[in-house]
Protein backbone atom coordinates (compact mmCIF):
# COMPACT_ATOMS: atom_id res chain seq x y z
CA UNK A 1 0.00 0.00 0.00
CA UNK A 2 1.38 3.41 -0.93
CA UNK A 3 1.71 6.23 1.55
CA UNK A 4 -1.24 8.61 1.52
CA UNK A 5 -0.98 12.03 -0.04
CA UNK A 6 0.08 14.73 2.43
CA UNK A 7 -0.47 18.19 1.02
CA UNK A 8 1.97 20.87 2.13
CA UNK A 9 1.81 24.61 2.78
CA UNK A 10 2.43 26.55 -0.44
CA UNK A 11 0.80 23.96 -2.71
CA UNK A 12 -2.21 24.88 -4.82
CA UNK A 13 -5.22 23.12 -3.31
CA UNK A 14 -6.54 20.47 -5.71
CA UNK A 15 -9.67 21.76 -7.42
CA UNK A 16 -12.94 19.85 -7.34
CA UNK A 17 -16.68 20.18 -7.81
CA UNK A 18 -19.06 18.48 -5.36
CA UNK A 19 -22.75 18.73 -4.43
CA UNK A 20 -23.76 20.51 -1.23
CA UNK A 21 -26.62 19.78 1.18
CA UNK A 22 -29.05 21.69 -1.06
CA UNK A 23 -28.11 19.89 -4.28
CA UNK A 24 -26.02 22.81 -5.58
CA UNK A 25 -22.68 22.15 -7.25
CA UNK A 26 -19.77 23.88 -5.49
CA UNK A 27 -16.40 24.29 -7.22
CA UNK A 28 -13.45 25.10 -4.98
CA UNK A 29 -11.73 27.38 -7.51
CA UNK A 30 -14.92 29.48 -7.71
CA UNK A 31 -14.20 30.56 -4.11
CA UNK A 32 -10.91 32.22 -5.06
CA UNK A 33 -10.67 35.79 -3.88
CA UNK A 34 -11.66 34.71 -0.37
CA UNK A 35 -9.72 32.69 2.14
CA UNK A 36 -11.23 29.23 2.67
CA UNK A 37 -11.25 26.83 5.60
CA UNK A 38 -11.82 23.41 4.03
CA UNK A 39 -12.40 20.65 6.53
CA UNK A 40 -12.97 16.93 6.16
CA UNK A 41 -15.10 15.10 8.72
CA UNK A 42 -16.15 11.49 9.23
CA UNK A 43 -19.92 11.22 9.21
CA UNK A 44 -22.85 13.63 9.39
CA UNK A 45 -24.91 13.31 12.51
CA UNK A 46 -22.31 11.56 14.67
CA UNK A 47 -21.58 13.31 17.97
CA UNK A 48 -18.01 14.48 17.24
CA UNK A 49 -18.74 15.59 13.66
CA UNK A 50 -21.91 17.39 14.72
CA UNK A 51 -20.07 19.16 17.55
CA UNK A 52 -17.30 20.24 15.16
CA UNK A 53 -19.83 21.59 12.63
CA UNK A 54 -21.65 23.47 15.41
CA UNK A 55 -18.32 24.94 16.59
CA UNK A 56 -17.68 26.21 13.06
CA UNK A 57 -21.21 27.65 12.93
CA UNK A 58 -20.71 29.46 16.26
CA UNK A 59 -17.44 30.99 14.96
CA UNK A 60 -18.76 31.71 11.47
CA UNK A 61 -19.26 35.45 12.06
CA UNK A 62 -15.70 35.92 13.30
CA UNK A 63 -14.28 33.77 10.50
CA UNK A 64 -16.30 35.53 7.79
CA UNK A 65 -15.37 38.97 9.16
CA UNK A 66 -11.73 37.92 8.80
CA UNK A 67 -12.39 36.98 5.14
CA UNK A 68 -12.81 33.21 5.50
CA UNK A 69 -15.43 30.95 3.95
CA UNK A 70 -15.98 27.60 5.69
CA UNK A 71 -16.66 24.45 3.65
CA UNK A 72 -17.00 20.91 5.03
CA UNK A 73 -16.60 17.65 3.11
CA UNK A 74 -17.73 14.13 4.03
CA UNK A 75 -18.49 10.84 2.30
CA UNK A 76 -22.17 11.21 3.18
CA UNK A 77 -24.88 11.48 0.55
CA UNK A 78 -26.68 14.88 0.45
CA UNK A 79 -29.82 13.67 2.33
CA UNK A 80 -27.74 12.65 5.38
CA UNK A 81 -25.92 15.99 5.32
CA UNK A 82 -29.21 17.85 4.90
CA UNK A 83 -30.60 16.19 8.04
CA UNK A 84 -27.65 17.42 10.14
CA UNK A 85 -27.84 20.90 8.59
CA UNK A 86 -31.57 21.18 9.29
CA UNK A 87 -31.29 19.73 12.78
CA UNK A 88 -28.47 22.07 13.84
CA UNK A 89 -29.26 25.16 11.73
CA UNK A 90 -25.95 25.14 9.89
CA UNK A 91 -25.52 27.90 7.30
CA UNK A 92 -22.27 27.02 5.52
CA UNK A 93 -21.86 24.48 2.70
CA UNK A 94 -21.27 20.83 3.52
CA UNK A 95 -20.26 18.84 0.47
CA UNK A 96 -20.91 15.22 -0.46
CA UNK A 97 -17.99 13.05 -1.67
CA UNK A 98 -19.43 9.50 -1.62
CA UNK A 99 -16.84 8.19 -4.11
CA UNK A 100 -13.99 9.51 -1.90
CA UNK A 101 -12.39 11.07 -4.99
CA UNK A 102 -11.74 14.38 -3.24
CA UNK A 103 -10.72 12.62 -0.01
CA UNK A 104 -8.06 10.79 -2.05
CA UNK A 105 -6.79 14.08 -3.57
CA UNK A 106 -6.35 15.56 -0.10
CA UNK A 107 -5.05 12.44 1.67
CA UNK A 108 -8.02 12.36 4.03
CA UNK A 109 -8.98 8.73 3.65
CA UNK A 110 -6.79 5.78 4.58
CA UNK A 111 -5.25 3.90 7.45
CA UNK A 112 -5.63 5.37 10.90
CA UNK A 113 -5.63 4.20 14.48
CA UNK A 114 -8.98 3.96 16.22
CA UNK A 115 -8.99 2.77 19.83
CA UNK A 116 -5.60 1.14 19.29
CA UNK A 117 -6.61 -0.75 16.12
CA UNK A 118 -5.61 0.10 12.56
CA UNK A 119 -8.70 0.77 10.44
CA UNK A 120 -9.50 2.43 7.11
CA UNK A 121 -11.57 5.56 7.26
CA UNK A 122 -11.72 9.31 7.04
CA UNK A 123 -8.68 11.10 8.41
CA UNK A 124 -10.07 14.25 9.99
CA UNK A 125 -8.21 17.20 8.48
CA UNK A 126 -8.47 20.94 7.84
CA UNK A 127 -6.83 23.05 5.17
CA UNK A 128 -6.63 26.83 5.29
CA UNK A 129 -6.38 28.33 1.80
CA UNK A 130 -5.39 31.84 0.80
CA UNK A 131 -7.23 34.00 -1.73
CA UNK A 132 -5.27 32.36 -4.58
CA UNK A 133 -6.25 28.83 -3.55
CA UNK A 134 -2.87 27.97 -2.03
CA UNK A 135 -2.69 25.96 1.17
CA UNK A 136 -1.35 28.10 4.01
CA UNK A 137 -2.04 25.64 6.83
CA UNK A 138 -2.53 21.88 6.35
CA UNK A 139 -3.69 20.08 9.51
CA UNK A 140 -4.02 16.27 9.46
CA UNK A 141 -5.30 13.94 12.20
CA UNK A 142 -6.97 16.71 14.15
CA UNK A 143 -9.43 16.20 16.98
CA UNK A 144 -13.01 17.40 16.52
CA UNK A 145 -13.32 18.73 20.06
CA UNK A 146 -11.60 22.07 20.47
CA UNK A 147 -10.47 22.16 16.85
CA UNK A 148 -12.19 25.42 15.89
CA UNK A 149 -10.80 27.19 18.98
CA UNK A 150 -7.30 25.91 18.14
CA UNK A 151 -7.73 26.98 14.53
CA UNK A 152 -8.92 30.46 15.51
CA UNK A 153 -5.84 30.80 17.73
CA UNK A 154 -3.51 29.74 14.88
CA UNK A 155 -5.23 32.29 12.61
CA UNK A 156 -4.91 35.05 15.21
CA UNK A 157 -8.69 35.17 15.73
CA UNK A 158 -8.88 33.81 19.28
CA UNK A 159 -11.68 35.31 21.37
Amino acid sequence: MSDPVRLQAGELAPDFTLTDQNGRRVTLSALRGRKVILYFYGEAGTPACTAQACDFEESLGTLENAGYSVVGVSRDEPPAIQRMVADKGLTFPLLSDPTREVHELYGTYGEKKLYGRVVHGVIRATFVLDEDGRITLPLYNIKATGHVAMLRKKLGLAA
